[in-house]
């Protein structure tokens, strides 16, 4: 990654009303880049609109790859294009950070600027699950492992892991593991006793 300070400058009000306009006009003018998610994009990159505070402007695209930017899949600043692979662990690193917060296919389109049909197909292609389970996935796992820190109840625990429905919540923790939240808790304090469960197992 480049030392040079000097490479990126704050977004001009000028230059933030062309973000915010999608102008292509601006195109070979700058490109920006967003702290919160990596990625930078041609001024008129139809993405959802970035807070401006977490926005940087480039010169060209090699400034930004240089400070550790990625290139945006949907508007490919000058020609570049990332490897699906890479756009997926952009995708499930954002899961990872954000499973708490309402995540849709729509959100994670826009936020990691693709459409939502190839999203859903190049996800499922390199992992094998869709965008929508690999979100169940990591929610039910740290419900597991709030379950097993904590004495929350399990209204709570639906909460901090995104999914304020507790019936909803019950029944995808049951799909997923075989036994309701509060059974996986009663195993869990058989477990830690020794005591042997009803499978057999310790």
């Amino acid at each position: 990654m480049s030392s040079d300070n000097q490479s990126f400058t704050r977004v001009s009000d000028e230059q933030w009303q062309a973000i915010m306009h999608n102008d292509s006009s601006y195109d070979n003018f700058f490109i920006y880049a967003v702290k919160s998610t990596g990625i930078f994009c041609r001024p008129s990159c139809k993405s959802r609109l970035p807070n401006q505070e977490n926005v940087l402007v480039f010169k060209n695209a090699e400034q930004a790859l240089s400070k550790g930017f990625r290139a945006c899949k949907r508007c490919k600043p000058e020609g570049l294009q990332i490897p699906d692979e890479d756009w997926v662990v952009q995708i499930t690193d954002y899961i990872d950070e954000h499973y708490a917060q309402p995540l849709t296919l729509e959100v994670l389109a826009n936020i990691c600027h693709g459409s939502p049909f190839h999203l859903q197909r190049t996800f499922k292609r390199i992992k094998n699950m869709t965008p929508v389970e690999y979100i169940q996935m990591v929610r039910i796992e740290h419900a597991k492992d709030l379950l097993k820190a904590t004495d929350k109840s399990i209204g709570e625990i639906g909460k901090r892991i995104g999914l304020s429905n507790t019936p909803y919540f019950i029944t995808l923790f049951k799909k997923k593991i075989g036994l309701t939240p509060l059974q996986y808790r009663k195993h869990l304090k058989r477990e830690s006793f020794g005591e042997e469960s009803d499978d057999g197992t310790k």
